[in-house]
């Protein structure tokens, strides 16, 4: 490697082609990066003590040999967004120049001739930056003066346009703009090919400009190291493809989140979301995806990112799967697309029937739907949806999501009827907007073959808001109008939706339906029933949210299948022939009052937990195994199954097994030995019991 310092001018017009390889993002800066970049430019420009401006480094390797007649590019490893800012400025200034020449060296003809085109190649050598793809065709149209192309990059042809407004504001002063142009100054890195790692340097190099996306690293990881030939017909076959499906902007924004998707259902393990390329490299190590090959990873990439889009991104053409995408979208429900991408592909397969996908995505909607209302902490579903595939029994899919969700435990549980009733009948629902939108859509909409458009409707409290009640109002409810108010204002029976929110305001209840298009003649379902009211009081919100309540059952409904089937799925814990007896230390006192009193406090924690006996120690259960007991002679051995490093052991007592062979499960030791001892072990134990029930706060 060699680094020197350099003229940034100087660089750009004695070298001959920069490169942007297939690999390598697109370009990304925003109006942020590059009015930062403007300014910087002026504020040096107009500073005669400010001798050079450092813009940061240009890293760049050879792309093959060269003879004197046919020199290759340079390909661009890092740097590509300051190179292509400034070629982007140096485009527009010399569109606004002309043949004036404010600073030497500073005309039309020179900016073009120098740093732009070189006059002495044709085609596209002609161009001193060549960037991929979209880009490409944008930057050659602006620099050429030709149209663009039917597609254009939407950054480079907005930040063109940036620059000509900026230029176009200083009135003909251009002085500071040429000035500091002249002044920018870049470390020059040259790699060489045979001693320099270039995805190595690749992940090193992000000291200005924007963060690396771990899509960025994760893409070039797979494409850097390959042979040109194949690294071209790769990209092109299916990762450019998937940049098309996901679009300019989409691919910046849920890119890395469908790589964590994608990296959940491949290894079941969910990705940390600034660890999603680490872990795509440790996958990529295993055995199994290094012994497929490159090729056969990036198609099921491809694959994948097909199923994503048509989920995530409405590109679903199947018209009943586009409906049921449309609600989770809705309902934000991104913790469910590792589940829905594996069935997606049974779909694809043919392995899934159309009709039993659509109706596992209408029970993840009413499952998730149904915690909300309920108010079941959310923080436990990512580790539901990304175990949910491991017990599914593929010839019968439905049923088993069905058994699943019926079989989940406590705090991860599907809400029954009664739950769901209640509680949709009871709780505020307007303070979440989008949620109460959504629900008084699906409302509205149920049955219908054509549904209403809802977009431009707005939330109806039936019983006004404001707290300065009208006398109409109070004599209306009733003595505890300020009860009934707090009571039930933010309440399904009180809420519906309407176009003439303002015309209605807080009217009384009998003008609200007897003036023009009020609730006597209005077209929703909602409202119906409300032109037949005489009054509008506590009894009457109460009946109307039984009526809702009854037709949201049918909306998000519980799954149901018959006891003997259900019977079959349920987990029983099989007998391991161990009792109480086969473990002398626990026999006799204090040992046994010791045990005793633990096995009553780690039962309680959830009523999913169980014991189970095996021959070397006693294990405690959620899901799986989160304490293991181990009984010795005066103490409780106890192996939480979490990592040392996670533990929160403020008196530091417990004892790091990592790698260190033993019975039972987990790294971190800690040995109880008396009753006092219990509540801190009792700390330490809910540690590992509500990292595998999903409450804790890992990322």
């Amino acid at each position: 490697m060699k680094a020197n310092e350099a003229n940034f001018l100087t660089f750009l017009g004695n070298r001959r082609q920069f490169a942007i390889p297939i690999y390598q993002r697109t370009y990304s800066w925003a109006e942020k990066e590059c009015r930062q970049l403007w300014d910087d430019i002026v504020r040096a420009g107009a500073n005669e003590v400010v001798l050079a401006h450092f813009i940061g480094s240009v890293v760049y390797i050879e792309q093959g040999l060269s003879t004197v007649t046919t020199p290759s590019p340079v390909l661009v490893i890092d740097g590509q967004q300051r190179l292509t800012t400034v070629t982007l400025l140096l485009a527009a200034l010399a569109d606004t120049l002309g043949d004036t020449e404010p600073v030497d060296g500073f005309s039309k003809r020179k900016l073009r001739n120098r740093y732009l085109l070189d006059r002495e190649e044709v085609g596209e050598r002609r161009f001193k930056l060549l960037l991929s793809q979209t880009d490409k065709e944008s930057l050659i149209a602006i620099v050429s003066g030709s149209e663009q192309p039917k597609e254009p990059s939407m950054r480079v042809t907005q930040n063109f346009g940036l620059f000509q407004s900026w230029i176009a504001a200083r009135n003909g002063e251009l002085a500071a703009v040429c000035n500091g142009l002249a002044k920018l100054a870049v470390v020059d890195i040259a790699l060489n090919r045979d001693h320099d790692n270039p995805q190595l340097i690749f992940e090193s190099m992000n000291s200005t400009g924007r963060a690396l996306t771990q899509a960025d690293l994760i893409r070039n990881f797979i494409l850097m190291g390959l042979e040109p030939e194949m690294q071209t017909r790769l990209y092109k076959e299916f990762w450019r493809p998937m940049e098309v499906d996901f679009g300019q902007e989409a691919y910046g924004l849920y890119f890395d989140t469908f790589m964590r998707h994608y990296l959940t259902v491949k290894t079941g393990e969910i990705p940390n979301v600034g660890e999603v390329y680490e872990s795509f490299k440790k996958y990529v190590g295993s055995p199994a995806v290094a012994a497929a090959g490159t090729e056969a990873m990036i198609r099921e990439i491809r694959r994948f990112a097909r199923y994503f889009c048509a989920m995530a991104l409405r590109a679903e053409p199947e018209p009943d799967l586009k409906r049921a995408f449309q609600e989770l979208r809705e309902l934000k429900v991104d913790v469910a697309y590792p589940l829905l991408l594996e069935l997606y592909d049974d779909y694809a397969k043919k392995i899934l029937a159309k009709d039993d996908f659509v109706r596992v995505v209408e029970l993840v909607e009413s499952y998730v739907f149904r915690r909300a209302v309920c108010a079941i902490p959310s923080n436990s579903m990512n580790k539901t949806f990304a175990a949910f595939g491991k017990t599914l029994k593929k010839d019968r899919c439905l049923e088993s999501v069905q058994a699943q969700f019926l079989l989940l435990p406590s705090n991860r549980r599907f809400p029954g009827d009664d739950e769901f009733r209640r509680d949709l009948q009871a709780r505020d629902l307007y303070t979440n907007r989008p949620r109460c939108i959504f629900c008084l859509r699906r409302l509205e909409n149920y049955g219908r073959k054509e549904p209403v458009p809802v977009n431009e409707y707005t939330i109806e409290h039936i019983l006004p808001q404001n707290e300065s009640l009208s006398p109409d109002w109070k004599t209306a409810l009733g003595p505890e109008w300020e009860r009934i108010q707090q009571t039930w204002l933010h309440t399904l029976g009180n809420l519906t939706l309407t176009g003439y929110n303002a015309e209605y305001s807080d009217r009384p209840f009998k003008e609200k339906r007897d003036m023009d298009r009020g609730f006597k003649t209005s077209p929703l379902k909602l409202n119906d029933g409300l032109g037949q009211l005489d009054n509008w009081n506590e009894q009457t919100i109460i009946s109307r949210s039984g009526w809702l309540a009854d037709l949201a059952l049918k909306i998000w409904a519980v799954p149901s299948l018959p006891d003997h089937v259900l019977a079959a799925y349920r987990q029983k814990p099989g007998s391991t022939g161990y009792g109480l007896a086969d473990h002398p230390f626990l026999l006799a006192s204090p040992d046994r009052e010791l045990f005793d009193a633990f096995s009553q406090e780690v039962l309680s924690l959830d009523q999913c937990v169980t014991r189970e006996f095996l021959k070397y120690h006693v294990a405690f259960k959620a899901e799986t195994n989160f304490v293991d007991v181990l009984p010795q002679a005066k103490q409780l051995v106890l192996c939480l199954n979490m990592p040392f490093a996670d533990i929160n052991d403020p008196k530091g007592l417990c004892k790091d097994i990592t790698g260190v062979g033993h019975q039972g499960n987990g790294d971190v030791r800690f040995e109880l030995g008396r009753l006092d001892q219990l509540p801190y072990a009792m700390g330490l134990v809910r540690q590992s019991f509500e990292r595998q029930m999903g409450n804790s706060s890992e990322g």
